[in-house]
Protein backbone atom coordinates (compact mmCIF):
# COMPACT_ATOMS: atom_id res chain seq x y z
CA UNK A 1 0.00 0.00 0.00
CA UNK A 2 3.19 2.09 1.08
CA UNK A 3 4.32 1.82 -2.10
CA UNK A 4 1.22 2.16 -4.11
CA UNK A 5 0.49 5.93 -2.56
CA UNK A 6 4.43 6.68 -3.43
CA UNK A 7 3.70 5.76 -7.12
CA UNK A 8 1.13 7.87 -7.75
CA UNK A 9 2.74 10.47 -5.97
CA UNK A 10 5.34 10.74 -8.12
CA UNK A 11 2.86 9.99 -11.30
CA UNK A 12 0.79 12.93 -10.01
CA UNK A 13 3.66 15.45 -9.91
CA UNK A 14 5.11 14.32 -13.15
CA UNK A 15 1.82 14.82 -14.96
CA UNK A 16 0.99 18.12 -12.57
CA UNK A 17 4.84 19.63 -14.00
CA UNK A 18 3.76 19.19 -17.60
CA UNK A 19 0.52 20.76 -17.21
CA UNK A 20 0.35 23.30 -20.02
CA UNK A 21 -2.86 24.88 -19.10
CA UNK A 22 -5.37 25.60 -16.12
CA UNK A 23 -7.88 23.24 -17.54
CA UNK A 24 -5.26 20.48 -17.89
CA UNK A 25 -4.11 21.11 -14.24
CA UNK A 26 -8.26 21.47 -12.77
CA UNK A 27 -8.54 17.78 -14.44
CA UNK A 28 -5.85 16.19 -12.47
CA UNK A 29 -6.88 17.92 -9.28
CA UNK A 30 -10.37 15.79 -9.85
CA UNK A 31 -8.59 12.56 -11.34
CA UNK A 32 -6.32 12.87 -7.96
CA UNK A 33 -7.78 14.09 -5.14
CA UNK A 34 -11.69 14.00 -6.59
CA UNK A 35 -14.13 11.63 -4.45
CA UNK A 36 -13.66 8.97 -6.95
CA UNK A 37 -9.90 9.30 -6.79
CA UNK A 38 -7.03 6.63 -5.79
CA UNK A 39 -6.13 8.64 -2.93
CA UNK A 40 -9.80 8.39 -1.91
CA UNK A 41 -10.41 4.78 -2.31
CA UNK A 42 -7.09 4.07 -0.58
CA UNK A 43 -8.85 5.70 2.47
CA UNK A 44 -12.28 4.07 2.03
CA UNK A 45 -10.10 0.66 1.95
CA UNK A 46 -8.75 1.26 5.28
CA UNK A 47 -10.90 -1.07 7.51
CA UNK A 48 -9.03 -4.08 5.45
CA UNK A 49 -6.01 -3.09 7.05
CA UNK A 50 -4.76 -4.39 10.64
CA UNK A 51 -4.42 -2.03 13.44
CA UNK A 52 -0.93 -1.35 13.12
CA UNK A 53 -1.59 -0.39 9.10
CA UNK A 54 -3.66 1.98 9.59
CA UNK A 55 -2.40 5.07 11.41
CA UNK A 56 0.59 4.39 9.05
CA UNK A 57 -0.84 4.06 5.53
CA UNK A 58 -3.62 7.02 6.84
CA UNK A 59 -0.59 9.85 7.61
CA UNK A 60 1.03 8.52 4.46
CA UNK A 61 -1.90 9.01 2.37
CA UNK A 62 -2.70 12.39 4.38
CA UNK A 63 0.82 13.23 3.59
CA UNK A 64 0.62 12.08 -0.36
CA UNK A 65 -2.36 14.27 -0.30
CA UNK A 66 -1.10 17.31 1.06
CA UNK A 67 1.96 17.10 -1.23
CA UNK A 68 -0.31 16.72 -4.73
CA UNK A 69 -2.54 19.71 -3.65
CA UNK A 70 0.72 21.89 -3.46
CA UNK A 71 2.06 20.84 -6.24
CA UNK A 72 -1.02 21.77 -7.82
CA UNK A 73 -1.15 25.10 -6.11
CA UNK A 74 2.40 25.97 -7.03
CA UNK A 75 1.60 25.10 -10.48
CA UNK A 76 -1.66 27.22 -10.84
CA UNK A 77 0.41 30.65 -9.88
CA UNK A 78 2.66 29.98 -12.44
CA UNK A 79 0.00 29.26 -15.04
CA UNK A 80 -1.98 32.17 -14.36
CA UNK A 81 1.41 34.10 -14.43
CA UNK A 82 2.00 32.99 -17.74
CA UNK A 83 -1.70 33.45 -18.90
CA UNK A 84 -1.71 37.43 -17.57
CA UNK A 85 1.74 37.75 -19.74
CA UNK A 86 0.39 36.36 -22.61
CA UNK A 87 -2.77 38.32 -22.67
CA UNK A 88 -0.59 41.43 -22.12
CA UNK A 89 1.69 40.60 -24.54
CA UNK A 90 -1.30 40.56 -27.15
CA UNK A 91 -3.52 43.17 -26.60
CA UNK A 92 -3.09 46.61 -27.38
CA UNK A 93 -4.72 50.00 -25.87
CA UNK A 94 -5.69 52.48 -28.57
CA UNK A 95 -4.40 55.74 -26.52
CA UNK A 96 -6.14 57.54 -29.57
CA UNK A 97 -9.64 56.56 -29.02
CA UNK A 98 -11.87 59.46 -27.41
CA UNK A 99 -12.96 58.68 -23.51
CA UNK A 100 -16.27 57.87 -22.65
CA UNK A 101 -18.26 60.76 -21.62
CA UNK A 102 -20.01 60.31 -17.91
CA UNK A 103 -22.77 61.88 -17.22
CA UNK A 104 -23.39 63.77 -13.97
CA UNK A 105 -26.64 62.95 -12.02
CA UNK A 106 -28.99 65.69 -10.98
CA UNK A 107 -30.93 65.96 -7.89
CA UNK A 108 -34.48 65.58 -8.38
CA UNK A 109 -36.36 68.93 -8.53
CA UNK A 110 -38.81 67.79 -5.48
CA UNK A 111 -35.45 66.73 -3.69
CA UNK A 112 -34.08 69.96 -4.21
CA UNK A 113 -36.94 71.68 -3.15
CA UNK A 114 -36.89 69.84 0.09
CA UNK A 115 -33.49 70.48 0.95
CA UNK A 116 -33.54 74.26 0.47
CA UNK A 117 -36.26 74.25 2.82
CA UNK A 118 -34.70 71.45 5.59
CA UNK A 119 -31.69 74.05 5.38
CA UNK A 120 -33.36 77.49 5.61
CA UNK A 121 -35.00 75.84 8.87
CA UNK A 122 -32.06 74.03 10.46
CA UNK A 123 -30.48 77.74 9.95
CA UNK A 124 -33.12 79.04 12.17
CA UNK A 125 -32.72 76.40 15.20
CA UNK A 126 -35.24 73.69 14.08
CA UNK A 127 -34.53 69.93 13.74
CA UNK A 128 -36.00 67.53 11.87
CA UNK A 129 -38.52 65.20 13.02
CA UNK A 130 -39.90 62.09 11.54
CA UNK A 131 -42.72 59.54 12.21
CA UNK A 132 -44.28 56.48 11.18
CA UNK A 133 -46.89 56.81 8.19
CA UNK A 134 -48.88 53.95 8.97
CA UNK A 135 -50.24 56.12 11.72
CA UNK A 136 -52.71 55.71 14.64
CA UNK A 137 -56.08 57.50 14.60
CA UNK A 138 -55.38 59.20 17.94
CA UNK A 139 -52.14 60.67 16.64
CA UNK A 140 -53.45 61.89 13.06
CA UNK A 141 -56.97 63.18 14.37
CA UNK A 142 -57.56 63.20 18.24
CA UNK A 143 -54.29 64.46 19.86
CA UNK A 144 -55.21 67.28 16.94
CA UNK A 145 -58.07 68.67 18.40
CA UNK A 146 -60.12 66.68 15.42
CA UNK A 147 -63.16 64.65 16.75
CA UNK A 148 -64.86 61.48 16.20
CA UNK A 149 -67.18 63.12 14.04
CA UNK A 150 -65.37 65.83 12.24
CA UNK A 151 -65.57 65.82 8.66
CA UNK A 152 -61.89 65.57 7.72
CA UNK A 153 -62.23 62.18 8.85
CA UNK A 154 -64.63 60.47 6.66
CA UNK A 155 -63.50 57.59 4.26
CA UNK A 156 -63.19 59.44 1.98
CA UNK A 157 -60.43 61.25 2.29
CA UNK A 158 -58.72 58.66 4.29
CA UNK A 159 -56.64 55.24 3.78
CA UNK A 160 -58.02 53.31 6.82
CA UNK A 161 -56.00 50.10 7.06
CA UNK A 162 -58.57 49.26 10.50
CA UNK A 163 -60.84 51.22 12.15
CA UNK A 164 -57.48 52.63 14.75
CA UNK A 165 -54.87 52.35 12.05
CA UNK A 166 -54.52 54.61 8.60
CA UNK A 167 -52.12 55.90 6.49
CA UNK A 168 -51.61 59.45 8.12
CA UNK A 169 -53.06 62.38 6.11
CA UNK A 170 -50.74 65.35 6.77
CA UNK A 171 -47.57 65.15 9.12
CA UNK A 172 -49.04 66.63 11.58
CA UNK A 173 -49.20 63.72 13.90
CA UNK A 174 -45.09 64.16 14.00
CA UNK A 175 -45.71 67.02 15.90
CA UNK A 176 -48.02 65.66 18.39
CA UNK A 177 -45.77 62.74 18.94
CA UNK A 178 -42.96 65.35 19.29
CA UNK A 179 -44.61 67.60 21.94
CA UNK A 180 -45.88 64.40 23.92
CA UNK A 181 -42.34 63.19 24.16
CA UNK A 182 -41.02 66.74 25.62
CA UNK A 183 -43.69 65.84 28.68
CA UNK A 184 -45.19 69.74 28.68
CA UNK A 185 -41.52 70.96 28.76
CA UNK A 186 -40.24 73.79 26.22
CA UNK A 187 -38.95 74.66 24.02
CA UNK A 188 -40.32 72.24 20.94
CA UNK A 189 -38.88 73.76 17.76
CA UNK A 190 -38.91 71.05 14.89
CA UNK A 191 -40.11 70.75 11.10
CA UNK A 192 -41.47 67.56 9.63
CA UNK A 193 -41.32 66.52 6.20
CA UNK A 194 -42.27 63.36 5.00
CA UNK A 195 -44.98 61.16 2.82
CA UNK A 196 -48.70 61.84 3.34
CA UNK A 197 -51.71 59.96 1.76
CA UNK A 198 -55.62 61.25 0.92
CA UNK A 199 -58.11 59.84 -1.53
CA UNK A 200 -57.99 61.51 -4.11
CA UNK A 201 -57.99 61.53 -7.86
CA UNK A 202 -54.44 61.81 -9.92
CA UNK A 203 -54.49 65.02 -12.52
CA UNK A 204 -52.43 67.73 -12.62
CA UNK A 205 -52.72 69.33 -9.37
CA UNK A 206 -53.78 66.25 -7.35
CA UNK A 207 -52.11 63.40 -6.51
CA UNK A 208 -53.10 60.46 -4.01
CA UNK A 209 -49.64 60.66 -2.38
CA UNK A 210 -47.56 63.68 -1.81
CA UNK A 211 -44.89 65.42 0.11
CA UNK A 212 -45.45 68.00 2.99
CA UNK A 213 -43.43 69.64 5.61
CA UNK A 214 -44.63 71.05 8.54
CA UNK A 215 -43.27 73.08 11.30
CA UNK A 216 -43.89 73.62 15.08
CA UNK A 217 -42.54 75.92 17.75
CA UNK A 218 -43.73 75.55 21.38
CA UNK A 219 -42.20 77.83 23.76
CA UNK A 220 -43.15 80.62 26.50
CA UNK A 221 -43.97 83.98 25.16
CA UNK A 222 -44.69 82.88 21.58
CA UNK A 223 -46.63 85.10 19.26
CA UNK A 224 -48.44 85.09 15.69
CA UNK A 225 -45.79 88.05 14.76
CA UNK A 226 -42.90 85.76 15.83
CA UNK A 227 -44.77 83.08 12.57
CA UNK A 228 -45.19 86.27 10.32
CA UNK A 229 -41.50 87.00 11.17
CA UNK A 230 -39.97 83.42 9.94
CA UNK A 231 -42.82 83.08 6.69
CA UNK A 232 -41.41 86.65 5.55
CA UNK A 233 -37.75 85.25 5.65
CA UNK A 234 -39.19 82.09 4.56
CA UNK A 235 -40.97 83.32 1.46
CA UNK A 236 -37.59 86.03 0.30
CA UNK A 237 -35.52 82.99 0.93
CA UNK A 238 -37.62 80.70 -1.57
CA UNK A 239 -38.97 83.52 -3.97
CA UNK A 240 -36.62 86.05 -3.65
CA UNK A 241 -36.00 89.13 -1.58
CA UNK A 242 -38.34 91.48 -3.05
CA UNK A 243 -41.26 89.07 -2.44
CA UNK A 244 -44.24 90.72 0.48
CA UNK A 245 -46.38 88.02 1.99
CA UNK A 246 -49.78 88.57 3.89
CA UNK A 247 -51.72 86.52 5.92
CA UNK A 248 -55.58 85.95 5.36
CA UNK A 249 -57.74 84.35 8.38
CA UNK A 250 -58.69 81.05 8.08
CA UNK A 251 -59.92 77.67 10.14
CA UNK A 252 -57.73 74.79 10.93
CA UNK A 253 -59.03 72.35 13.74
CA UNK A 254 -55.88 72.85 15.53
CA UNK A 255 -54.80 76.39 15.62
CA UNK A 256 -56.57 79.26 16.74
CA UNK A 257 -56.14 81.73 15.20
CA UNK A 258 -55.72 80.36 11.93
CA UNK A 259 -54.09 82.23 8.83
CA UNK A 260 -53.29 81.21 4.94
CA UNK A 261 -49.97 82.64 3.97
CA UNK A 262 -49.74 84.24 0.34
CA UNK A 263 -46.88 85.84 -1.43
CA UNK A 264 -46.97 88.89 -4.42
CA UNK A 265 -46.70 87.28 -7.61
CA UNK A 266 -42.64 86.54 -8.84
CA UNK A 267 -44.21 86.39 -12.42
CA UNK A 268 -46.13 89.77 -12.76
CA UNK A 269 -44.59 91.65 -9.39
CA UNK A 270 -48.47 92.11 -8.09
CA UNK A 271 -49.93 93.42 -11.48
CA UNK A 272 -52.52 90.33 -11.85
CA UNK A 273 -51.26 87.72 -14.62
CA UNK A 274 -52.35 84.02 -15.48
CA UNK A 275 -49.80 82.55 -12.61
CA UNK A 276 -52.15 84.54 -10.25
CA UNK A 277 -55.15 83.99 -11.39
CA UNK A 278 -55.01 87.92 -12.02
CA UNK A 279 -55.05 88.78 -7.94
CA UNK A 280 -51.49 89.90 -7.76
CA UNK A 281 -50.66 86.42 -4.82
CA UNK A 282 -50.14 83.26 -4.92
CA UNK A 283 -51.25 80.93 -1.87
CA UNK A 284 -48.08 79.13 -0.72
CA UNK A 285 -48.94 77.32 2.93
CA UNK A 286 -51.23 77.18 5.89
CA UNK A 287 -50.19 78.12 9.99
CA UNK A 288 -51.73 79.96 12.80
CA UNK A 289 -50.81 79.75 16.54
CA UNK A 290 -51.56 75.89 18.41
CA UNK A 291 -54.64 75.54 19.85
CA UNK A 292 -55.03 75.35 23.49
CA UNK A 293 -56.23 72.29 23.12
CA UNK A 294 -53.85 70.53 21.40
CA UNK A 295 -51.22 71.72 23.78
CA UNK A 296 -52.86 70.45 26.88
CA UNK A 297 -53.29 66.78 25.19
CA UNK A 298 -49.78 66.41 24.45
CA UNK A 299 -48.91 67.24 28.00
CA UNK A 300 -48.33 71.45 27.99
CA UNK A 301 -49.74 74.21 30.12
CA UNK A 302 -51.80 76.14 27.68
CA UNK A 303 -51.57 79.02 29.94
CA UNK A 304 -47.87 79.02 30.21
CA UNK A 305 -46.67 77.97 26.50
CA UNK A 306 -47.44 78.72 23.25
CA UNK A 307 -46.41 77.72 19.85
CA UNK A 308 -47.38 78.54 15.91
CA UNK A 309 -47.47 75.92 13.45
CA UNK A 310 -47.25 75.71 9.51
CA UNK A 311 -47.90 73.40 7.02
CA UNK A 312 -46.92 73.33 3.21
CA UNK A 313 -46.79 71.50 -0.08
CA UNK A 314 -43.51 71.18 -1.39
CA UNK A 315 -44.74 69.97 -4.70
CA UNK A 316 -46.73 73.22 -4.74
CA UNK A 317 -43.79 75.27 -4.22
CA UNK A 318 -41.50 73.56 -6.69
CA UNK A 319 -43.88 73.69 -9.59
CA UNK A 320 -44.28 78.11 -8.67
CA UNK A 321 -40.58 77.87 -8.39
CA UNK A 322 -39.37 75.82 -11.60
CA UNK A 323 -43.06 76.54 -13.64
CA UNK A 324 -43.73 73.56 -13.75
CA UNK A 325 -47.55 72.59 -14.57
CA UNK A 326 -48.40 69.19 -13.93
CA UNK A 327 -47.60 67.58 -10.38
CA UNK A 328 -47.22 64.04 -12.22
CA UNK A 329 -44.13 64.93 -13.48
CA UNK A 330 -42.33 64.66 -9.86
CA UNK A 331 -43.35 60.39 -9.85
CA UNK A 332 -43.19 59.51 -13.62
CA UNK A 333 -39.18 59.84 -13.54
CA UNK A 334 -38.99 60.55 -17.05
CA UNK A 335 -35.34 61.60 -17.47
CA UNK A 336 -35.79 63.90 -20.24
CA UNK A 337 -37.61 66.16 -17.50
CA UNK A 338 -35.10 65.19 -14.78
CA UNK A 339 -32.63 66.53 -17.10
CA UNK A 340 -33.73 70.14 -17.65
CA UNK A 341 -32.88 70.46 -13.59
CA UNK A 342 -28.96 70.73 -13.38
CA UNK A 343 -27.06 70.46 -9.98
CA UNK A 344 -25.98 73.17 -8.39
Amino acid sequence: MQEKLQALKNEAKDLIQGARDLKTLQDLRVKYLGKKGPITEVLRGMGKLSKEERPVIGQLANDVRASIQEAIDGKQGILENEAIEARLASETIDVTLPGRISSPGNHHPLTAVIEEIEDFFIGLGFSIAEGPEVEKDYYNFEALNLPKDHPARDMQDSFYITEELLLRTHTSPVQARTMEKHKGKGPVKVICPGKVYRRDTDDATHSHQFMQIEGLYVDKNVRLSDLKGILTAFAKKMFGEERQIRLRPSFFPFTEPSVEMDISCFHCNGEGCSVCKRTGWIEILGSGMVHPNVLEMSGFDSKEYTGFAFGMGPERIAMLKYGIDDIRHFYTNDTRFLKQFKRA
